[in-house]
């Protein structure tokens, strides 16, 4: 009896430590669309300024702008829009659901250029993905203190893993960890140009930023992202909205890299919450950085790689996450608008540890409804392939 108590609590207890772990599994940056606007304009500006000059040789290959407007001068003018739709596959251990491609996501950016150095953008986008690290194998099972002690039979830790052990039961519940992430951006894209560096301004770009998160957990039991869990001190959550966030922002970009082939710029973005939520004690300004380099082999194929260390604010979290993560990728351009984007991103956070499940806590009798996991924290890697018309965003959280 007391064997299968144990074996139901810690598969119901399996189900929430889902709740926990999405909360703690973010290394999408916040500002793709913010930097890929940014970029496009330094860009365009840069080629400009080469073409007017002596070193028409200087020019990149021609890369896809937004469908609609005019070649733009800076940042693309008149109504501009890119749509996508995005598949995702995960990487490294995601427990014993397995690797199942999770739903696929759309992507939607609409932009309107008032001239060459002023553009509003909204942007939608969405990511599918599972936490690496969900499974963190043998756990200690906290119960009461009045459950009595039967070695053998109630084992001091719980085996996620699925395989028997000397100390703790095998359990193979089916464990769908699958996250969901909605995103809404409003950017307002500023060109400036500052002094002249032999012979040649240097554009920059302010983005103030907007943005509105909200994701569907899949052990919600169809409650958006309201999850329980267990915070760092041992207190059990069960009402949080552990993925709803709106933060503003003020991202700067400006270039350092510019051959034939090469582009590089640099993205610095304080940004703050715009109210405290959950558990979230702190609201201080962090300080988001994001280094993009693309290598441009023809006129319709670029490669890419984005480094970024970013601090995200969940209201799950105590205090920000240090969440360094890379984006690497291939865009082809297809036909006159069209377009195929392959892009690997990985990261997760410095400042929680270790990653994974650190412990199930049985609160009280019966285990199996008042189990809530305790968790680290937890990085993703996945690979998102889209296909979409107009110009591809690199980053889509």
């Amino acid at each position: 009896m007391v064997r299968t108590f144990l074996r139901t609590s810690a598969a119901l207890a399996l189900a929430a430590v889902i709740g926990g772990a999405p909360a703690l599994a973010d290394p999408m940056g916040m500002f793709g669309s913010a930097v890929s606007g940014a970029n496009a304009a330094i860009k365009n500006a840069e080629n400009t300024q080469a073409k007017r000059g002596d070193r028409v040789a200087q020019v990149p290959p021609v890369t896809q702008q937004p469908v609609g407007g005019p070649r733009p001068l800076g940042l693309p003018t008149g109504f501009t829009y890119t749509a996508d739709l995005s598949i995702a596959y995960p990487f490294g251990n995601i427990g014993s659901f397995g690797k199942a491609w999770p739903p696929g996501g759309t992507d939607i950016v609409a932009g309107y250029g008032f001239n060459p150095t002023t553009r509003f953008v909204a942007n939608f986008y969405q990511l599918q993905h599972y936490p690496v690290g969900f499974n963190s194998g043998q756990v200690p099972l906290f119960l009461p203190s009045a459950f009595p002690i039967t070695p053998g039979v109630n084992p001091s830790c719980v085996d996620l893993s699925g395989a028997s052990s000397p100390t703790c039961a095998g359990i193979k519940p089916p464990i769908d960890v699958t996250t969901k992430d909605s995103f809404i951006l409003l950017n307002f894209e500023k060109l400036f140009t500052l002094g002249n560096f032999k012979g040649r301004s240097l554009p920059i770009v302010i983005t103030p930023t907007y943005v509105s998160r909200w994701s569907h957990v899949a052990a919600s039991n169809g409650n958006g992202d309201v999850v329980g869990f267990v915070d760092s001190t041992g207190v059990p959550h069960t009402d949080i909205h552990t993925r709803t966030a709106q933060y503003y922002s003020l991202a700067v970009t400006l270039p350092f890299l510019k051959t034939p082939k090469m582009f590089g710029t640099f993205t610095v973005a304080p940004t703050w919450l715009v109210h405290l939520a959950g558990i979230t004690q702190q609201n201080h300004a962090q300080l988001y950085q994001i280094l993009y380099l693309e290598y441009t082999p023809t006129k319709t194929m670029r490669i890419f790689f984005e480094p970024q260390s970013s601090r995200d604010y969940l209201p799950a979290d105590f205090y920000a996450q240090h969440l360094p993560a890379y984006f690497l990728g291939i865009s082809q351009g297809v036909g006159k608008i069209g377009f195929i984007q392959l892009v690997l991103n990985s990261g997760g956070p410095t400042n929680y540890s270790p990653y994974g499940v650190k412990q199930l806590n049985c609160f009280a009798l019966p285990c199996s409804s008042n189990t809530l996991p305790q968790v680290g924290g937890l990085k993703a890697t996945q690979l998102q392939i889209q296909f979409g018309i107009g110009s591809p965003s690199v980053i889509q959280f």
